[in-house]
């Protein structure tokens, strides 16, 4: 196995359960220990991981802004959400029809969701390379990748490019990711470079659906994407509060929780 095959298969296992040790990759990937220590430190240089004592976790998320001007870093740990995510993704993954073309937003939630979806008579349309990753050996789903700037830490696509390639989408479910979501109902999000597109993604699909976990609420990010009340649908958990998701429901929006 070459050395990117190794990385990606790295990234892919801290996507999956959060953390890994060395111990673990090494056995997975047939390979030492040694091996795996010296991927995962290249990987930390680049910062795509970040290193621990024994193994890797995913790097947290940070807010980035367009022509390289910074803003403070948010807290986001990858980590702790795991199993919220799983079960965003179960529920998403009920409601797209067969026969549907379905559009999956940038984020680490809607790649358990194309997982969900391999075997499926559908149209994935995305900016997402992990949900690429996941069904790139399906011969049943059609997957339509929109073109852009790889941001390799985060496996996606963006740009005037892949804002350009949604306009030219007409999807019948878009699956929204966020990282907050305000006592107002603003939906909005933290990543500058990522918000053009998923506004783009809103006004391409018939049926807007937002995941977003307890934890999205209040969230953080100051860039607004819609607001509840443009929503037609929110997956959440049970820990959301109920304040804010009647005003999706009062706009007459559904709300499932999980």
């Amino acid at each position: 196995m070459i050395l990117r095959e190794r990385q990606d298969h790295i990234l892919h296992a801290l996507r999956t359960t959060g953390a890994a040790s060395v111990r673990q990759l090494a056995e997975q990937l047939s390979v030492s220990e040694s091996t795996i220590r010296r991927d995962l430190e290249l990987l930390d240089r680049n910062g795509e991981l970040t290193r621990t004592y024994g193994g890797a976790v995913l790097k947290p998320r940070a807010t980035v802004q367009d022509h390289g001007q910074g803003e403070a870093e948010l807290p986001y740990d990858e980590t702790l959400d795991v199993e919220l995510k799983i079960r965003l993704a179960d529920a998403a993954a009920a409601m797209v029809p067969d026969q549907s073309v379905v559009l999956l937003d940038i984020g680490t939630t809607t790649p358990l969701i194309a997982r969900r979806l391999r075997g499926r008579d559908i149209t994935v349309v995305t900016s997402n390379l992990a949900v690429l990753d996941e069904l790139r050996e399906d011969e049943a789903v059609r997957v339509v990748l929109l073109g852009g700037v790889v941001r390799r830490n985060y496996r996606s696509l963006v740009g005037s490019l892949a804002e350009l390639a949604v306009r030219h989408v007409s999807a019948d479910i878009l699956f929204l990711s966020c990282t907050g979501v305000r006592a107002n109902g603003s939906v909005v999000d933290n990543m500058a470079v990522e918000a053009p597109i998923k506004q783009s993604m809103i006004a391409a699909a018939d049926r807007v659906v937002l995941l977003a976990s307890e934890t999205k609420f209040p969230g953080s990010g100051a860039l607004r994407l819609c607001a509840l009340d443009d929503i037609d649908a929110v997956v959440t958990t049970t820990g959301a509060p109920d304040s804010t998701l009647a005003l999706c429901r009062d706009a007459g929006g559904e709300v499932t929780v999980v």
